[in-house]
């Protein structure tokens, strides 16, 4: 007799496990499985918006979900979470999802690693073309007292508060409370001017139900220098926003006629006659799959066109297009600071950029933007890796052709300009915006707004001008309740060591400190100018004071609540102007009549 045989290994349990137990109607649930998939996959479709590019990792996510929802599918239908003789079923269901997931997983995987900075080193530090042989007090023009007198005071955050109280006027259109500005706002240069552009949002979900039919009614436009904001209404009101929602949300309209295309955050401006616009850059992958983002065209879609009419067009047409040129804005800052970090970490390899570091290079923390040759220029300090305080450079980059051009200007960081602007004026606790670059008598020259934050109305009330190159010496920088004033004291500063400067602060008009109503693209103010009285004296509250400075004088245009005029007079002639204060009742003498009116005299009541 043979001996039995008994196996004591536990091969035969694993092979009992996978037995196949198939639910009842199995053909149909896998039917039903297939049909809920493919709903989900709309819907995902709907939600996710991916690309139907191999470039774009959201398809990859889009894929994998749907995939996975195959599975979810079959063991809900199976009911293999309460009945555990139903999971090997629903394993064999899941091999096929699970291969294709593997496959998406590593088409991404081999993807990244063929478009990594550490094999493509070299590639990534030629994404942008950077022009080297420039010089700074030839190619950035002077500043002259008009151009002076029309920079922009005001950064993003001190505009977007002032842009919210340009909607008072819509109270007037009875859009009381429903909306509120736009969380982004764009630089541009309109009718040269640098203005920002803001549409708006719905004020909440409610207001969205109940407006959404209409769409937004306008949008709102701040001059940078003028300090002021004005709601313009259009006649066509703006249909596709990014705070829409459905098929009105922008990026959900330009998916659905734009399937493979990648887009970057979509970018508002206006046209030289105010018509609202979307820019919405086409990105491409051009390093492997994922890596070396740029831009090689735009969708410019017209806001306030009931079917959301839009173009493509490549960057080489907005660069010779003359049509276009109005466009300021087709490549992102964050873009353009990215790549040019990409050149100057890896022009001379990758160890390079690590262990010896020689020439590595790489951009300040913060940028702002210039107006040049009617584009706006976006510009940032580029500093060695090694350095804390001080750049060796600048570089500008045209966001509409990304035309980059690197200056060689050592001296302070724009970080290092804030610290002594605020350190100027430390007894007072003003903050300081990030700087703008100028060109004054052949220096470059920050200038910096210096906001009161204390009360949360980021209020600019002074400005300041600190040279590049002495950032640090205290004697090089100026600050001043007026352009005038500050342009003065500076200047003084510059011509003590020799340098000229042909701009005379007397003719700088301080735009922001003047009665002028005139809005960018608005009408002119028609208030009847206010007249004194026969005995020559008027008496009232006072509504508004402000300060210039004129041959080292100072002035006070006083505003009263009884009249439309401002009365001017020196801190000479009348002591307590210093000392007034918004609601003081006084009694001012004049003779005259206009907007502008020379006092004699002025008395506290």
């Amino acid at each position: 007799m043979d001996p039995i045989k008994v196996d004591f290994s536990n091969k035969g349990k694993s092979a009992q496990k996978e037995i196949v137990i198939p639910p009842e109607n199995a053909g149909l649930k896998i039917v039903i499985g297939l049909v809920l998939t493919v709903i989900t996959a709309f819907v995902a479709y709907y939600i996710m918006l991916p690309a139907l590019n191999p470039k774009d990792t959201t398809l990859y996510m889009y894929l994998g979900v749907v995939a996975a929802s195959y599975v979810v599918f079959q063991a809900l239908l199976s009911k293999a979470l309460s009945k555990p003789e139903y999971t090997p079923y629903v394993k064999r269901r899941a091999i096929v999802p699970g291969i294709c997931i593997g496959i998406l997983v590593a088409v991404a995987l081999v993807g990244y690693i063929v478009g990594s900075q550490f094999f493509r080193a070299k590639a990534y530090s030629k994404i942008i073309d950077v022009r080297t042989d420039s010089n700074f007090s030839k190619e950035i023009p002077e500043e002259d007292a008009s151009s002076f007198s029309a920079i922009p005071r005001l950064d993003e955050d001190s505009a977007s508060q002032i842009a919210a109280r340009a909607l008072g006027d819509l109270g007037e259109m009875g859009y009381v409370s429903q909306f509120t500005v736009y969380s982004e706002n764009t630089q541009i240069n309109y009718k040269g001017t640098p203005v920002r552009v803001a549409p708006l949002q719905y004020a909440s979900i409610i207001k969205w139900f109940f407006n959404t039919k209409e769409g937004f009614p306008g949008y709102v436009i701040i001059d940078m220098a003028n300090e002021s904001a004005e709601f313009k209404t259009l006649e066509n009101k703006i249909r596709y926003s990014p705070a829409e929602h459905f098929n009105k949300l922008l990026k959900r309209h330009l998916r659905f006629d734009y399937p493979t295309y990648l887009f970057a955050d979509a970018t508002f401006e206006i046209d030289d006659e105010g018509n609202p616009y979307w820019i919405c850059a086409r990105l491409d992958n051009t390093i492997g799959l994922f890596g070396g983002t740029d831009v090689i065209g735009a969708v410019v879609v017209k806001a306030d066109s009931s079917d959301g009419e839009s173009k493509y067009y490549t960057v080489e047409e907005f660069k010779s297009d003359p049509e276009l040129q109005w466009i300021d804005r087709v490549f992102d800052s964050d873009l353009i600071v990215q790549q040019y970090d990409y050149y100057g970490r890896y022009r001379n390899g990758f160890w390079n950029s690590i262990l010896g570091q020689k020439n590595v290079i790489n951009t300040t923390s913060g940028y702002n933007y210039i107006a040049k040759d009617d584009d706006v220029w976006m510009y940032t300090g580029v500093t060695s890796v090694t350095a804390d305080q001080s750049i060796i450079g600048f570089v500008l980059v045209n966001q509409r052709t990304k035309e980059a051009v690197y200056y060689n200007v050592t001296g302070g960081t724009e970080a290092s300009a804030q610290s002594a602007a605020e350190g100027r004026v430390k007894d007072l606790g003003y903050t300081a915006t990030f700087p703008l670059l100028l060109n004054i008598g052949g220096e470059p020259t920050y200038f910096l707004s210096l906001k009161d934050v204390s009360s949360g109305s980021s209020i600019v009330q002074q400005y300041a001008l600190i040279n590049v190159k002495q950032y640090n010496n205290n004697k090089m920088g100026a600050n001043g309740r007026d352009l005038s004033e500050c342009l003065s004291i500076y200047k003084k500063a510059l011509e003590s060591t020799g340098i000229k400067v042909d701009i005379n602060p007397e003719d700088v008009i301080d735009v922001a400190n003047k009665d002028n109503t005139d809005e960018p693209g608005g009408e002119t103010d028609t208030t009847t100018p206010a007249e004194t009285t026969e005995e020559g004296t008027v008496t009232g509250k006072v509504a508004e004071i402000r300060e210039a400075v004129k041959g080292g004088e100072t002035y006070y245009y006083i505003k009263l609540d009884s009249s439309d005029a401002y009365y001017v007079i020196s801190a000479t002639k009348a002591e307590e102007a210093v000392i007034l204060n918004k609601g003081d009742s006084v009694t001012i003498k004049a003779g005259g009549s206009g907007k502008i009116i020379n006092a004699d005299s002025l008395k506290i009541n």
